[in-house]
């Protein structure tokens, strides 16, 4: 909604105010001038760009218009689901297989559907967790193995928006491109006897292509650009939170103080207190009824309560 909104507000005002100033709609139609700088613009990006990138790249635009935004309700599946799966392998990892192979068929999975619905987020929860099963690492190793991990898939997820921001650089050119072929054009009918007001009308329609250049290039292409950066980095958020919890795990901290760290790397606007947190997992211990409300204290003005084993200790 609030995409729709901003690139309306941008319509009404470039295109309202020249109304206001006397413009008509039809000396701005040009659909040559359309065609050049949007051909010209889509053919630059299919041929400096890999199949792989422009599929993340329509991946990326869909979910910029879908506008689906990771809320509090996400950060508290992940985390529980974080914490089941911590709980599962204090029995030891390989009690994790049957989960990690086959992650849609998991029970525990299915319990978290908002989860279920990032693949990359999935993919790289268990590929981490087969990881750790495969035999003995450190947290330091671990952290220095994800690091390296996350590097490369910030920079992979981050080439679509790039080419969107190189894209909206050209624009302007590109608008400069279709209107040197309107001058072109406009001064051919010079010599086939045109008057002077159709010369003037031709040398306008080829103004207009510089118009759609610079607009393109910032009213459009450029927030679009943006918006996918933050697109982004809400992906690599989720996965710096699971990277978090995963090496705490295995630097040996209990599993509340694992998710507690995941926790803090949560964007401030949607991140849960810790209060919240153990509300959360409490109801889950007592059976996932009423997960969304607080836990119950034990007197009046106490915190929520710790079960045996989630302590977490200084």
């Amino acid at each position: 909604m609030q995409q729709f909104l901003g690139i309306g507000i941008v319509l009404a005002c470039v295109f309202g105010g020249y109304v206001i100033n006397g413009g008509a709609f039809h000396a701005i139609w040009q659909p040559v001038e359309l065609l050049i700088i949007a051909g010209a613009g889509i053919g630059a990006m299919v041929l400096g760009n890999p199949l792989h990138v422009l599929r993340e790249m329509l991946v990326q635009l869909r979910q910029v218009v879908i506008l689906r935004r990771q809320g509090q309700e996400f950060q508290r599946q992940l985390l529980l689901l974080m914490y089941e799966l911590l709980q599962i392998a204090a029995g030891g990892l390989k009690a994790l297989d049957a989960h990690v192979e086959a992650p849609r068929e998991s029970p525990v999975f299915q319990k978290y559907p908002l989860v279920l619905g990032e693949p990359k987020l999935i993919a790289f929860i268990v590929d981490n967790f087969r990881l750790m099963a495969m035999g003995k690492i450190s947290a330091h190793e671990l952290e220095g193995v994800l690091e390296q991990e996350l590097e490369a898939i910030h920079e992979e997820l981050m080439q679509p928006a790039k080419s969107i921001n190189k894209i909206a650089e050209a624009m302007p050119g590109f608008g400069i491109l279709a209107a040197v072929l309107g001058i072109v054009m406009a001064m051919n009918t010079v010599g086939e006897g045109a008057s002077s007001s159709e010369i003037a009308e031709r040398v306008a329609a080829a103004m207009v292509g510089t118009f759609l250049g610079i607009f393109f290039c910032y009213g459009v292409l450029d927030p679009l650009a943006n918006v996918m950066r933050q697109v982004v980095k809400q992906e690599v958020s989720m996965l710096e939170c699971v990277k978090v919890v995963l090496v705490t795990h295995v630097a040996g901290k209990p599993a509340l103080l694992a998710i507690d760290a995941g926790r803090r790397l949560v964007q401030l606007n949607i991140k849960p207190s810790f209060a919240q947190l153990e509300g959360w997992i409490n109801a889950l211990h007592d059976g996932g009824a009423s997960l969304d409300e607080p836990a119950a204290n034990d007197e009046e003005g106490a915190g929520p309560r710790r079960r045996r084993g989630d302590r977490v200790v200084a």
